[in-house]
């Protein structure tokens, strides 16, 4: 007896999902850009500094630090605002060495710039999932709230305009994994912006006023979050207290279906 051969099934969720993506067009863009974007949300980070003073292309920043960074993308719109091109090659054969053994090694660089009145700064990505080398990133495979941590970031930043090895911005597009429960995806969320927050609080440059009452613009933490009431008090009870200023963002390039949306808090006041 003869069997036909089974048709594959497809549920519409996923259906649907295909639908929107040939749509959306950011990912038409990603698609299609010489830079060969990791990730659409690369597009979100490129309208935030855009839109808000162009904080990644400041001549004074020095350090970049960006958490929970696979694929890459967002380190990738950083590494091209610090005059890195893919015309600089990484070292990729230090891929997959412990990460501070390649600190050691590179003096915590992951390639050296050839140009270094144009290419400046450092940037440091963290990730659980490997990263595939980004020129002028050093990509590094751990928990950014693993005990050692915190040093080694530091090391990787030092240079000698930094001395203190602090980062002038901490990056963070982390998101839990939807589980369905909106008062349980709400509470991962929450969870993440705790454990950034306490990362940041270590890692930031500090607003400083001189004695003529200069100041000076201090760290900045971008943060991704999602809508909600626990969040709000969140940001009342963490950011506002602790940050010059806090703008709540809803990015153009962020789906109009998605609760997410961004804190950019600049000026670490460092009393925490």
């Amino acid at each position: 007896m003869s069997f036909r051969p089974t048709l594959p099934l497809y549920k519409k969720s996923s259906t649907a999902w295909l639908a929107r993506q040939s749509r959306d067009p950011f990912v038409k863009a990603r698609l299609s850009s010489p830079s060969s974007y990791r990730s659409r949300a690369a597009y979100k980070l490129i309208e935030l500094n855009n839109k808000w003073g162009c904080f990644l292309s400041r001549p004074s920043l020095r350090s970049v630090v960006d958490l929970g960074a696979a694929p890459g993308g967002w380190s990738q719109v950083v590494a091209e605002n610090f005059g890195w091109t893919h015309e600089a090659a990484d070292n990729e054969e230090d891929f997959g060495l412990r990460e501070e053994t390649k600190v050691q090694k590179r003096g915590s660089w992951s390639t050296e710039p050839m140009n270094k009145t144009t290419r400046r700064g450092k940037i440091v990505a963290l990730d659980l999932l490997p990263i595939m080398p980004i020129p002028g990133v050093q990509t590094l495979q751990m928990d950014f709230l693993a005990p050692d941590s915190a040093r080694i970031v530091r090391d990787a930043l030092k240079s000698p305009r930094n001395p203190e090895g602090t980062a002038d911005i901490v990056l963070s597009d982390m998101a839990a994994n939807f589980s369905g429960s909106k008062i349980r995806d709400s509470q991962m969320s929450l969870d993440i912006c705790h454990a950034v927050f306490d990362f940041a609080k270590g890692a930031l440059t500090v607003r400083t006023v001189d004695e003529r009452g200069k100041a000076s613009c201090g760290g900045i933490l971008l943060l991704k979050h999602f809508t909600h009431p626990l969040l709000q008090e969140f940001r009342k009870e963490h950011l506002e207290p602790n940050f010059h200023l806090v703008h709540y963002i809803k990015p153009e390039s962020s789906r109009a279906d998605s609760a997410e949306g961004y804190w950019l808090c600049r000026g670490w006041l460092g009393r925490t």
